[in-house]
């Protein structure tokens, strides 16, 4: 008697086995071997684990074939949808399906799915029969159009949309998906809006058609505050995904959105593979956080995941944010997504009054050091102001802990050794803060050498004041309590981290990203240290220097008052005074645009030994006009492509740079060059990354 013959993608790292293969189906697992199960096969000699994808009558192989050793389960957890999006990543990141695999399928907790087996609907169950192939060939509708402009339609899961009609397209946006369309839009969220409760109410939309939403945020902190609003609105149909659960619980939820009792999926970047049935909507809050780059291979970014769903299901797409990315303006102005966005007198009317010491000529005669000093008269006093007025007041400063680089005090040019150009620092780091005239404490000394730089000299002005780059928040802290005797101090950071404080007057020291939520809104913000986030050497430095200080700012009530130390000159600086954050977005991308740089083009990061990236470009067959930059040292911060036990000497970098539309060539180039190298068994350290956020 002859075997139906099954397709499988076995789990195999090497590049060049990332393709399927055909075995036969033994008569005992006939029943259960269905597309989409997992299943365990022999693979040259060992047991490996693999994805069953279609039932074939027959196989083109003319060779022996092997049989299934078994199917784990037969619960069909690669839905055609996700094997199809796996497919589309892997082609734009250069990498493997099995890779991508790994992070879109929870690992299997037997003890939760043979639990939840019998909570199983019946039609859910219908559902998975029809489904009796999940080639990647599977045809994808196109996407719809941005709506007209029109009225919001009475939704089947009623909300209160009139917080959507400030924004000029929103009833028309709310109406696309209420009908069952799937408009894409950059939702630049007013100063103070509860977004929280903006998302749910979209997905409240999506989910009255009988369609399904996944909301993307950066962190815990935010899921658990997006989810409680899907819960307020839609109950137990909303479930939340993230790292951070147990692998039961992870796994309980993931198998609710499989079978489709749960419709909604709050989560971070791995949520973006929810296998959602009847995907709407898919919406990621804040994209420009850097939580959303996945770290392992092949390294894909939720966001353009997300687009690259949205594209090849017809699904809506909402990127929301009080900032904006270089990345979403590009697609903004390709026409692929349009502006959801607030009048400008509604903006000027929901925005803190900002203002920058020392910006103007009768603020300098006030304050003739206004902008020399790290927190000037007139924050103290405005601080003092809000405080006497029962109102809290929130300071921002970019690090924790005490002094961690300083500077010349005259022109901030960092300082750095004589002998071997290391940082400068304070070899007590409680040492005394240097003032405004830069006499620092202790002689300072050299982080890299040791050697103690007893006569300072700038190597830009000749000065010989230092002055610290950055107070931490401990420091900062323990400045302000003096400066406000009888005032609780508040702290949040790093393991100590608060998500809301109860009202009061009080003085909130927040690291960037730790901000907590005071209910009523805080009555003053202090955004010290303004050079630390805009000085960074990092491409996206003022784009995040302007996310960080705009989320900081929204806490703030609307008559409240934001103050940010730095140079009023500073287009970054001027855009959050203006607050605005899409023309910020313009000039960075046209920025990046001039000097070559992403998303005005597609670059490739190969990160490795001299001689593995040599032996990767020998065997890429490249786009015509592409740049070869480098090779560099692998940037500070950036993880290594190897584990700690094997370091080589030396880790560099190469990139390599070609325009948009050479961009799939590029990637093809990459992909097939890493399967000759694994074909070669090359064990060399090697990482190529297609756009890395990290460019150096």
């Amino acid at each position: 008697m002859e075997h139906p013959i099954a397709r499988v993608l076995p789990l195999l790292s090497p590049a060049h086995l990332d393709r399927d293969f055909d075995y036969l189906v033994p008569p005992d697992l006939d029943a259960i071997a269905k597309p989409g199960v997992r299943v365990r096969v022999r693979f040259a000699g060992r047991l490996v684990d693999g994805y069953l994808l279609e039932r074939l009558t027959h196989s083109e192989h003319s060779g022996k074939l092997v049989k299934l050793e078994r199917v784990v389960s037969g619960e069909r957890v690669l839905t055609p949808e996700i094997l199809k999006l796996a497919t589309v990543v892997a082609a734009r990141y250069a990498g493997t399906r099995a890779d991508v695999l790994r992070l879109a399928i929870p690992p299997r907790h037997a003890r939760t799915e043979s639990g939840g087996a019998k909570k199983k609907s019946a039609e859910a169950d219908v559902a998975q029969e029809d489904s009796t192939d999940i080639s990647p060939d599977v045809v994808s509708p196109d996407p719809a159009a941005a709506p007209e402009a029109g009225q919001v339609a009475e939704p089947a899961v009623s909300f209160d949309h009139t917080p959507w009609q400030r924004y000029i397209h929103g009833p028309a946006f709310i109406t696309a998906l209420t009908q069952g369309k799937g408009p894409r839009a950059a939702w630049q969220a007013l100063p103070g809006e509860d977004w929280p409760r903006r998302l749910a109410e979209l997905a409240a939309a999506v989910v009255g058609q009988g369609r399904s939403a996944i909301l993307m945020v950066p962190d815990q902190r935010d899921l658990d505050r997006v989810l409680a609003e899907c819960v307020r609105l839609l109950g137990d149909s909303a479930v939340g995904l993230s790292a951070g659960l147990g692998p039961a619980a992870r796994y309980r939820r993931w198998l609710a959105v499989l079978r489709g009792t749960a419709q909604v999926v709050v989560g971070t970047r791995s949520a973006v593979f929810a296998p959602a049935k009847n995907l709407g909507l898919i919406a990621i809050w804040d994209d420009g956080d850097d939580t959303y780059a996945e770290p392992r291979a092949p390294y894909p970014h939720a966001r353009e995941v997300a687009m690259l769903r949205s594209h090849e299901t017809g699904a809506a797409f909402v990127a929301a944010g009080f900032a904006r990315t270089a990345e979403i303006q590009a697609v903004v102005d390709s026409g692929w997504a349009h502006d959801l966005v607030a009048d400008r007198a509604l903006v000027r009317e929901a925005a803190p009054r900002i203002s920058v010491p020392g910006d103007s000529d009768i603020a300098l005669e006030r304050d003739p050091v206004a902008r020399a000093v790290r927190i000037p008269g007139v924050a103290y006093a405005a601080a003092r102001a809000a405080l006497k007025e029962g109102a809290g007041v929130l300071v921002q400063v970019p690090r924790r802990g005490y002094v961690p680089s300083l500077a010349c005090a005259k022109c901030r040019t960092p300082a750095r050794c004589r002998h071997c150009n290391g940082p400068l620092a304070l070899p007590d780091g409680r040492a005394r803060h240097s003032d405004s005239q830069g006499d620092a404490a202790h002689s300072p000394s050299c982080r890299w050498c040791g050697i103690t730089e007893a006569a300072f000299r700038c190597s830009s002005c000749g000065s010989r004041a230092l002055r610290a780059v950055v107070i931490g928040a401990t420091r900062t802290a323990e400045e302000l309590g003096r400066a406000f005797p009888g005032v609780p101090i508040r702290g949040s950071g790093g393991g100590a981290m608060l998500d809301t404080v109860e009202p009061g007057p009080q003085v909130v020291v927040a690291t960037v990203g730790a901000e907590p939520v005071l209910p009523g809104g805080y009555g003053v913000a202090l955004l010290l240290d303004s050079w630390a986030l805009l000085g960074r050497a990092d491409l996206r430095a003022a784009e995040d220097a302007l996310r960080r200080w705009m989320t900081a700012a929204t806490l703030v009530r609307s008559r409240g008052q934001v103050i940010v130390m730095g140079d009023p000159a500073i287009p970054t600086v001027q855009a959050l005074v203006r607050w605005d954050p899409i023309g910020h977005a313009r000039a960075e991308l046209a920025a990046r645009a001039e000097v070559g740089f992403p998303p005005a083009v597609r670059m490739a990061a190969i990160d490795g030994t001299t001689d593995s990236i040599t032996e990767l470009l020998s065997a890429a067959t490249l786009p015509d006009g592409v740049d070869v930059l480098g090779p560099v040292p692998l940037p500070d911060g950036a993880r290594k492509p190897f584990s700690s036990g094997d370091s080589p000497a030396e880790v560099e970098r190469i990139l390599l740079r070609v325009d948009r539309k050479s961009g799939t060539h590029l990637a093809r180039a990459l992909t097939a060059a890493q399967a000759i190298r694994s074909t070669h068994r090359s064990d060399a350290p090697l990482r190529v990354q297609i756009d890395p956020v990290d460019i150096g």
